[in-house]
């Protein structure tokens, strides 16, 4: 094959895809070979080379899965019928998922990376952090409009800040193993974000 991802959540290479996404984050994508994926998942080197020609293939396969599941699970939040508050406290509760299994958000362990990735790589991880910033600047501005979210400046720059704390706020929680500080780091942010009636 030696193309990359096809869609197929099953099978080898979506073995392959779920042993390299645990890795990368938990040591980052300079931090394992295609040797440490043969070993764990237990087929050869060359039968890894078959479903993914080289790392970068990998990488690449690895970071769209993981959008397109984070874009899918952003839908779910969607359709659920919350407020915007709601949503923008569910769409934490997707960090706090990740860090409850110990890990770091893919594309974040990735931007920290990002200057020694290939470039299609580097793409993947750009158009990640962009479409969570469009979701968020949608729900800011629906929360604005209705009186329920509040926020100085642009959307857009509250939906960067929104990104930027909790990628920020997973960082400094992994030392500790605990999901403590990143919990009180959300609270306080919806709470600043968040419209209640004894403010109006």
């Amino acid at each position: 094959m030696g193309v990359g991802w096809a869609g197929d959540d099953t099978g080898t290479a979506a073995r392959i895809l779920d042993v390299a996404e645990g890795l990368v984050q938990v040591r980052g994508f300079n931090g394992f070979s295609y040797a440490d994926i043969s070993a764990e998942v237990g087929i050869t080197r060359a039968a890894l080379h078959y479903h993914f020609a080289g790392k970068a293939d990998l990488g690449l396969a690895m970071i769209n899965r993981y959008a397109s599941r984070f874009t899918a699970a952003l839908a779910a939040i969607d359709t659920a019928g919350m407020p915007p508050g709601g949503r923008l406290a569910g769409y934490a509760s997707l960090y706090l998922r990740v860090l409850r299994q110990q890990r770091m958000c893919l594309c974040g362990m990735l931007a920290a990376e990002y200057q020694t990735l290939p470039q299609p790589m580097q793409e993947a991880v750009t158009s990640f952090f962009d479409a969570n910033e469009s979701w968020l600047e949608k729900v800011l501005d629906e929360g604005r409009q209705d009186g329920s979210v509040r926020f100085p400046g642009t959307a857009r720059d509250t939906a960067r800040m929104i990104i930027a704390c909790l990628e920020g706020a997973m960082l400094v929680e992994r030392p500790y193993g605990d999901t403590t500080r990143f919990q009180a780091v959300v609270a306080s942010l919806l709470a600043g974000l968040t419209r209640r009636a004894d403010q109006d």
